[in-house]
């Protein structure tokens, strides 16, 4: 007998663990059951009966993963509970989690484990260990400051066209929607179900500050860091900041520039050049990837429903609330590609290198992210016969965690529906990390098979 228990004593003392990216994977599961569980009370909606469970779930993780593509308005079919309830998932997933559980561990004066600092490291993507006790706090004051102003600046606009009371909700509401990139708005009692922002698409103020909460809110909190650290010295910055900055700058200016040719008929139809520049500028930046739109989506060209696609595809930077592959994934793919063109050693940005281990990385993420979207489609395919350009702009949207859509979201049957969550909550948790959610072991020993070349190209 006693020979039996020391078998078996190794395997007692062998405990499962669940790897930091498995936790991040488990905790966005069990943050969208219980949105979809509040969702399906009975006062949750503005109807009697409550929500089925069908447009909870979708709700919920859609709201979970900072996503905004909806079933039903969310102005006009969830009760403020309900609105609330939204809210707040807004919130923890854009700021993950992760960093809620965190900040909440600090406010009560406990010590962050080894553990769970590994784990918040992976959440946010900071890189290392020591620090991370502030630079949660700069997160949770950064976040404070952001949505404060937005709310602030928002509601200036909306207490004059709703009142004291609904306007500042409105304002504050907004701010956390737009700073977390989740897309979703209580616009459609005054303009209509799904209508957005279309009604503001002329107004400076409301344009101009979902653009900037959308913006900061993508940059990635350790260009926050970086940007405080260094006070403005560019010099000095991490090649990540100088990266994020540049490609932003590129991808604004450059899409506007791209919005302004291709919808001139659309944005030039008795308009002045400050009006039609306004809504380029928006048009540019609310698909990386806030979801909100000023310009009726389904109106758009080919040419601009292309671009918008890119847009959503390349996303924010890493480590933010944007989704999509993100703009560094974009870079290193881009500057790799340079380098490989003019037969260079290395390929170099701002002055560094980047090794072949980020083009690995980046390739698997763009690769595995653009294969989830159209394999998404064609799933869909088999059992709706739906437009194509739609279908796809539909599951970039989901996989980008973006939320705009030309109306087809609606029209999805439960199936479909179920395959755009599947892709929501990819997109949000990292294609990536979702794979290796399901498929992580323990590293095998390295063994290097016999090199052969292939011909490329």
């Amino acid at each position: 007998m006693k020979r039996w228990y020391k078998r078996l004593r190794p395997f007692k003392r062998h405990k499962a663990k669940l790897s930091s990216v498995q936790i991040i994977a488990l905790g966005f599961f069990i943050m969208i059951l219980v949105g979809t569980g509040l969702l399906m009370l009975p006062w949750a909606t503005q109807i009697p009966g409550g929500a089925s469970f069908g447009d909870a779930l979708f709700t919920a993780t859609s709201a979970s993963c900072v996503t905004g593509l909806v079933l039903q308005d969310t102005g006009t079919y969830w009760s403020t509970f309900g609105q609330v309830v939204i809210i707040c998932l807004i919130q923890i997933g854009g700021l993950g989690f992760m960093t809620i559980a965190t900040l909440f561990l600090l406010l009560l004066r406990r010590r962050l484990g080894l553990r769970e600092r590994e784990v918040m490291v992976s959440s946010v993507s900071y890189g290392r260990l020591g620090g991370l006790s502030a630079f949660v706090r700069q997160i949770f004051l950064g976040t404070l400051l952001a949505e404060g102003v937005g709310a602030a600046l928002l509601s200036m606009r909306f207490v004059q066209d709703f009142g004291w009371g609904r306007g500042i909700y409105y304002g504050v509401w907004h701010a956390v929607s737009a700073f977390c990139n989740g897309g979703f708005d209580l616009m459609g009692p005054h303009s209509g179900p799904f209508s957005s922002f279309t009604t503001y698409a002329g107004d400076p103020l409301v344009s101009l500050t979902l653009c900037a909460l959308i913006l900061v809110g993508g940059a990635g909190f350790l260009v926050w860091d970086d940007l405080l650290r260094c006070r403005h010295h560019w010099r000095r910055y991490r090649l990540q900041t100088k990266v994020v900055l540049f490609v932003n700058l590129v991808l604004v200016a450059g899409g506007a520039v791209l919005f302004l040719l291709l919808e001139r008929e659309n944005l030039g139809a008795g308009k002045s050049l400050g009006r039609q520049t306004l809504e380029a500028v928006f048009d540019a930046v609310t698909p990386r990837t806030a979801g909100f739109n000023t310009t009726d989506t389904a109106s758009l060209s080919a040419g601009s429903t292309l671009l918008t696609i890119i847009l959503m595809v390349v996303g924010g930077g890493p480590g933010s609330t944007a989704g999509g592959v993100k703009v560094t994934t974009v870079a290193v793919l881009f500057v790799h590609t340079v380098a490989g063109i003019r037969r260079e050693q290395s390929a170099n940005a701002f002055g560094r290198s980047i090794g072949d281990s980020a083009l690995k990385q980046a390739t698997s993420v763009l690769f595995t992210n653009v294969a989830l979207a159209l394999a998404g489609a064609v799933v869909i395919s088999l059992v709706q016969s739906l437009p194509l350009a739609e279908l796809l702009f539909e599951t970039f949207s989901a996989i980008g965690t973006v939320g705009m859509s030309t109306g087809l979201t609606r029209s999805l049957a439960p199936f479909s529906q179920a395959v755009v969550i599947f892709l929501m909550y990819c997109g949000r948790v990292g294609s990536i990390s979702f794979a290796v959610a399901l498929l992580e072991k323990k590293a095998l020993p390295p063994v290097t098979l016999p090199q052969e070349d292939l011909v490329i190209g």
